[in-house]
């Protein structure tokens, strides 16, 4: 049974898809205390939005409060780590080109 079982985790890649998620998770930690302790106080001098704080910016409408700074950061974190990972996989899985001339 356990050997059946290790194969299963080896035919199926389950050890990579672990570590896969266990550094992804991570990436996503280092990024977003890159983007919120770099990043977001330039954004928040340039803005002046809720004294430079805008991860807390609520903006009301017809007496509803609208969690825009949180969004918007939601959405830069995303960005930042798309882009990281495109270039990590763009320069780890590039194929030589150089040698297929």
């Amino acid at each position: 049974m356990i050997k059946e079982f290790t194969s299963f985790l080896k035919h199926y890649g389950v050890i990579g898809l672990a570590i896969a998620v266990i550094i992804g998770g991570k990436l996503n930690d280092l990024v977003s205390a890159v983007v919120s302790g770099l990043l977001m106080p330039i954004v928040g001098r340039l803005t002046a939005v809720t004294g430079g704080d805008w991860r807390d910016w609520k903006p009301e409408l017809l007496g509803i409060k609208f969690e825009l700074g949180k969004v918007l950061g939601s959405g830069i974190d995303f960005v930042v780590v798309a882009f990281i990972v495109f270039w990590m996989a763009k320069t780890i899985l590039r194929e030589d080109t150089v040698t297929k001339k």
